[in-house]
């Protein structure tokens, strides 16, 4: 039944303001570079990145984008990066669902920034992970030069693009590269080490070196379209397979090759006809509190993003402060492991505070991801989590135990893991209610979300008091004013850090949503997550009993 008390609307109206801040922002972030440089690049007769992606994707089909809040102000001394100069989607193309990576050349020309690379190597490792085929759209001047300390040589720099396009090769995951702009230097690799090659006539080049350097370099006098230009690359060199005459040409020549792929192994997560809430999803904005303190039943959010708003719960009297169970979400079956944020009472410990872990409710969260890796279930956390409970009680009850058999099972579990931040994300919590570092498929945020260490007012007073006896130590006297001055100094600071966008803008979240999108991120995770056949086994006995 849908609820009109004033609580409600306020919650309601709260959820929609952030909504529409966030559509704000994405309104802004789809410009790119901004209206001049999309008109100077329609003037070279090119699409824009996000138009490209656009006319390649199946009309009228799902999509999700991964990263659009990436560079969120940073680089703002260079005059920012929207998105990280690159747009990813996870799309439909001829039918088959893919990743497409489209470098954005209205931003610094498509340069790649640092984050811009982190970016990319979350797409190939999504395109791994589940045997997505992959779709790049390159139009790149390159490495950002300003910056090439923090992009060239690491680990987890600009070269392992190379080595997973490698990998992915040897993994049988169907690679195609369309150079559609520039595509220089080292990112001349990534085309070519791709399964199949487009390039457009007139605006698309490769080459290790521009004429420039290679007058520099050698003396030789060369104009870019002969050094590594369409006619040079597909008539002379052999590098590319197809010459395109425009982009319109070349999106329909990758969606002619993704219509020939055959069909993929599957991993055989069971889905049966998609049936939608019984109860009214747009509830859900005025369920969630919009004081982060204020107790919810996780389970009015649950009935409203679950098939037929049908839930079997497990073990729903014991560890009552994570709620655990199987539903279907758009027909596919998943094990649900929510934190409960309502305060419950305890046959065993008495009072349990909403939100927080103890013993009983990890242990049960443990035992349930066991079971769903036996039964091949996806799982899908949740997560509005303080932390685990503390305190002697806790400690002298082996909290830690529990906690570590909660991660462990979390950790080792070969199901695809999908996680939604509702709300807070602190501490050892994100870890064990499947954070970035534990590998979820996907991990997005609603708007209400936050990942953080602690609470900005808790990690304020924490650090007023170190602040205050350091002062103290050299003599200074503090005043009540003078100490409310540096609690909101340090919490402005600390909120900051763990609004939403800032996540983004890190990766540490794949995407911020509108709660009405959950349902469609989860569907569209577990068909991708269905295309990798589970080949490791659960392995019980590494869990701690």
């Amino acid at each position: 039944m849908e609820k009109q008390d004033i609580t409600f609307n306020k919650n309601e109206d709260a959820m929609k303001l952030l909504i529409s801040r966030m559509e704000r922002k994405l309104a802004k972030i789809r410009l790119g570079g901004g209206q001049k440089s999309i008109d100077k690049h329609h003037a070279k007769g090119k699409l824009t990145a996000r138009e490209r992606i656009e006319l390649l994707l199946d009309k009228d089909s799902p999509r999700q984008e991964i990263g659009a809040f990436v560079a969120d102000k940073m680089y703002e001394e260079y005059g920012g990066c929207p998105s990280g100069g690159v747009v990813i989607k996870i799309g439909y193309v001829s039918g088959k669902q893919c990743i497409v990576v489209a470098n954005d050349a209205t931003v610094k020309a498509g340069a790649w920034f640092p984050i811009a690379a982190k970016k990319n190597l979350r797409a190939q490792e999504i395109a791994m992970e589940n045997r997505l085929p992959i779709i790049y759209l390159v139009d790149s001047a390159g490495v950002f030069l300003p910056m090439q300390d923090e992009i060239f040589p690491d680990k987890e720099h600009f070269g392992r693009i190379f080595r997973n396009n490698a990998r992915m090769s040897s993994m049988g995951i169907v690679q195609i590269a369309a150079v559609m702009g520039s595509c220089v230097a080292g990112g001349a690799y990534l085309p070519i080490m791709s399964d199949e090659s487009l390039i457009v006539d007139k605006t698309g080049s490769i080459f290790l070196a521009g004429s420039y350097l290679v007058k520099a370099a050698i003396g030789e006098s060369i104009d870019n379209e002969t050094l590594g230009g369409a006619t040079t690359h597909t008539s002379i060199s052999g590098v590319c397979d197809y010459k395109s005459k425009d982009d319109e040409d070349c999106l329909q020549t990758i969606r002619n090759l993704m219509d020939k792929i055959g069909d993929f192994d599957k991993a055989g997560f069971d889905r049966k006809k998609a049936v939608k809430p019984k109860l009214k999803e747009e509830e859900i904005y005025g369920l969630f509190p919009e004081e982060r303190s204020k107790p919810y039943d996780v389970k009015d959010i649950i009935s409203r993003l679950v098939d037929n708003s049908e839930f079997d719960e497990f073990k729903a009297d014991y560890g009552q402060t994570i709620v655990t169970g199987y539903a279907r979400i758009d027909g596919w079956a998943v094990g649900i492991v929510a934190n409960q944020r309502k305060i419950v009472k305890s046959k065993k410990t008495g009072v349990q505070f909403g939100g927080v872990i103890y013993s009983d409710s990890a242990d049960k969260a443990a035992r349930f991801i066991m079971n769903c890796n036996q039964k091949k279930i996806p799982l899908v956390f949740l997560k509005d989590v303080t932390g685990f409970m503390v305190g002697s009680k806790s400690e002298h009850g082996g909290i830690i135990k529990d906690g570590a058999k909660l991660v462990s099972a979390m950790a080792n579990s070969v199901v695809p893991k999908f996680t939604i931040v509702m709300g807070n994300s602190y501490g050892a919590g994100d870890y064990a209610m499947c954070g970035k570092a534990y590998d979820p498929r996907l991990i997005v945020g609603w708007p209400t979300a936050e990942i953080a260490v602690m609470g900005g007012a808790q990690a304020a007073k924490v650090l007023v008091q170190i602040e205050v006896a350091s002062l103290k130590k050299k003599g200074e006297t503090i005043t009540a004013a003078k100490e409310k001055e540096i609690y909101d100094k340090i919490k402005n600071k600390y909120d900051s850090q763990i609004n939403p966008y800032y996540a983004a803008a890190r990766l540490w979240i794949d995407a911020i949503i509108d709660p009405l999108e959950t349902r469609k991120v989860i569907s569209m995770g577990i068909e991708a997550a269905n295309h990798a056949p589970i080949t490791e086994r659960y392995n019980v006995g590494a869990i701690q009993t």
